[in-house]
């Protein structure tokens, strides 16, 4: 958006000097509110912005958005091998398939955590996170995801089980995820295993739920990554 008089979005043309709130993702982790000075044309086309509101008060409030990051897998000992690997997207019941972020307030019941979501629809997030803990060890030929032209030998398929925070009992974050490896080239299971970590929650709110969140995360990557080398 340039020029001092304004531009046309959309087809509604902005005037200077009005304020709006843009999102805009910060340090990997989690999205904040930037201002900037842009112009004014009414409700409507403000809205029309995507993350963008008006201010004060023309629109929904921001949502503190979060990613997850990158587990701290180090690079595993062994020679490097020609391996190549697909990480396909994980399935997911429909309330982790999104972007909402689950909170479990009693065995049969969830909520979803108010004024915050993920950045991308949770399985994609998880599928990507996992992409680069197996490329930081250094041990495979080639890892990637549908669609980037890969060589597959196996396929890391999994299923997202749980990925909440927990408030009743013993307050915790859980993560638990089933896996396959697959053999691409005969079709045979090489091996099957659940995964589950649990990260007792240290504070309240949307920053320390999703703190939690990402430690378990990080464990429950930090085993599946060797089991996955070891069973190639």
């Amino acid at each position: 958006m340039t020029g001092a008089s304004g531009v046309d979005i959309r087809g509604l043309h902005i005037h200077e000097n009005q304020s709006i709130a843009c999102v805009e993702l910060v340090s990997g982790r989690k999205v904040s509110v930037k201002f900037q000075s842009l112009a004014f044309v009414g409700v409507f086309a403000l809205l029309a912005l995507p993350g963008c509101a008006a201010l004060p008060g023309l629109g929904p409030a921001a949502l503190d958005t979060y990613d997850l990051t990158p587990p701290p897998v180090a690079a595993a000992g062994g020679a490097r091998s020609r391996t190549q690997l697909l990480i396909a997207e994980p399935s997911a019941l429909r309330s982790l398939d999104a972007e909402n972020i689950v909170v479990r307030t009693s065995p049969g019941s969830i909520e979803f955590l108010s004024g915050a979501q993920w950045a991308d629809r949770l399985p994609r997030i998880v599928q990507a996170r996992l992409a680069d803990a197996f490329q930081a060890t250094g041990r495979l030929g080639g890892v990637g995801r549908p669609g980037e032209g890969l060589a597959i030998d196996y396929q890391l398929v999994s299923d997202i089980r749980a990925f909440e925070v927990r408030v009743f009992g013993q307050r915790r974050a859980t993560v638990e995820i089933s896996v396959r490896l697959l053999d691409d080239r005969n079709g045979v299971v090489r091996a099957t295993r659940v995964f589950q970590a649990e990260v007792p929650l240290t504070g309240t709110g949307n920053d320390a739920y999703i703190a939690a969140l990402d430690r378990a995360h990080q464990q429950m990557a930090a085993e599946l990554v060797p089991w996955v080398l070891a069973a190639i």
